[in-house]
């Protein structure tokens, strides 16, 4: 069986302001996308036929972004390795596979073969995808660290690249020759006319424990961190949570410096099926269907004279007018105008809004929940109002809060209140007021989400405003 171990911990900075750090590239919808790219990663496994239950290693931050959308995929059963901070691709390779040898283990089964995926590409030829697979799998089996590397076509500066060395006995396999940095144009221009470079497309395949022996003998700081981290682990019931303080201890460094320019046992496979990582505006514009000027537009958008352009409107109209290779991406808190040709740059912007500690960069106006989600409508001294949702069958906390009062008028659905020693049932246009210092939760027992408006009033209405007492999403101290 393959163990796919999909890497869901970055951030897509480049794709702001759709993409922030509390809901990264990965886990969003893109426009022409069925499902996000999360998802989209473990739905094309589907029909190889020997896959194992998947290992998500993430930001703890994500944790229940992961579950919900595993949940919507009908992945019953996976484990989620949570990350307290990243270190790279190196470290969380190796928690993926000491944890897949421990669940082998455990299952009496043959040392694992780890497919490991990037969560945010996107490819299109799956046919493709899984032939390339079916011969990595091949030589992984004879203790090769394989690597995918892609079929360019363009002299792409933004990709690092591998030069192929000696073709193997298997049918278009061959020896990795050297791994190259991020060329200039030029020199890409060469790689891609000699016919001998691939695209470094981050995705392996090896046995766990031969990983783990070429990481001991070329990082052995780094293997031994995450062995102790591994050993210290917190097991819940969905959630593996790697220690803090001891994978703080490791290393930061990707799987191609710690192991794979090392290793004599690289090889690569080449990969022709309409790869993107979705790394910036521009890559998000070639991937999709354009128009009959160039253009991708989604949302409430009119243009006139407009070529070769990308406009996403999410909240209100967007008009343009007289435009050429630019990008327009307009959300419910903030608007990005960029040349296409700069959009590269967009990190610096993010950059920016972090030493700033502005919110644009970490959430968006409707902030995720296990629970469901909320959206702050209103606020001033002394007040906030906010849309909550709170899916079927979901709870909020039992909780109290020291600084607020807050009002509840139900719009939708019917939703469970218990209030310190009181419980009932709120129908639509029917409201009740929870008192400051007041023990309280709103439960969904139905099947269709309970919306409702709250009015917080007090002195201080920050979200750590919270004290819980009994929570199910494991929040609770």
């Amino acid at each position: 069986m393959i163990v796919p171990v999909v890497l869901a911990g970055g951030v897509g900075s480049r794709l702001w302001p759709l993409s922030r750090a509390l809901l990264p590239k990965q886990f969003i919808q893109f426009p022409q996308q069925q499902g996000s790219l999360f998802q989209a990663t473990l739905r094309r496994l589907d029909g190889l036929g020997n896959i194992a239950d998947p290992l998500v290693v993430c930001n703890a931050d994500h944790r229940f972004l992961v579950a919900e959308q595993l949940r919507l995929l009908g992945v019953k059963h996976s484990t989620i390795l949570l990350e307290p901070m990243g270190r790279n691709t190196a470290p969380a390779i190796a928690m993926a596979a000491l944890s897949a040898q421990h669940l082998s283990a455990k299952q009496s089964a043959q040392d694992p073969l780890m497919l490991i995926l990037p969560a945010d590409h996107v490819i299109a030829n799956i046919p493709a995808l899984h032939a390339a697979i079916l011969q990595a799998e091949s030589l992984a089996r004879q203790n090769r660290l394989v690597t995918f590397g892609i079929v360019p076509d363009a002299p792409e500066t933004g990709y690092g690249y591998i030069e192929k060395g000696s073709q193997l006995e298997h049918k278009a396999t061959f020896n990795v020759s050297r791994f190259v940095e991020k060329p200039d144009l030029e020199t890409a221009q060469a790689y891609l006319a000699s016919g001998n470079f691939l695209w470094n497309s981050g995705m392996f395949m090896f046995t766990a424990s031969q990983y783990l022996d070429e990481l001991l003998q070329f990082a052995p700081d780094i293997h031994a961190s995450c062995v102790a981290a591994f050993a210290a682990i917190e097991s819940g019931d969905d959630f593996e949570q790697i220690p803090t303080e001891l994978f703080a201890s490791c290393r930061s460094e990707s799987i191609d410096y710690a192991v794979m320019e090392q290793t004599a046992s690289a090889a690569v496979v080449p990969l022709d099926a309409g790869w993107s990582d979705l790394g910036s505006w521009d890559a998000l514009w070639q991937a999709q269907n354009k128009d009959d000027e160039g253009n991708v537009c989604s949302g409430d958008v009119l243009t006139a004279d407009v070529v070769n352009s990308y406009i996403q409107s999410q909240s209100r109209l967007v008009a343009a007018v007289g435009l050429e290779d630019v990008v327009i991406v307009e959300t419910a808190d903030a608007v990005l105008v960029a040349n296409k040709a700069k959009v590269q740059a967009v990190k610096k912007i993010v950059e920016q809004l972090e030493a700033s500690n502005r919110r644009e960069s970490i959430s968006h106006t409707v902030v995720s929940r296990p629970w469901g989600s909320y959206q702050s409508l209103a606020a001033g001294d002394g007040y906030q109002v906010k849309h909550i949702v709170v899916n079927p069958a979901a709870s909020l906390s039992l909780q109290m809060h020291k600084h607020r009062a807050e009002h509840w008028t139900v719009i939708k659905g019917a939703g469970l209140i218990n209030c310190d020693d009181k419980e009932f049932v709120l129908h639509p246009n029917e409201s009740t007021f929870i008192p400051l210092g007041s023990k309280h939760r709103l439960t969904n027992p139905g099947d269709e989400p309970v919306e409702l408006i709250e009015v917080q009033i007090g002195d201080y209405l920050g979200e750590d405003d919270i004290v819980r007492f009994e929570d199910i999403y494991g929040r609770a101290k």
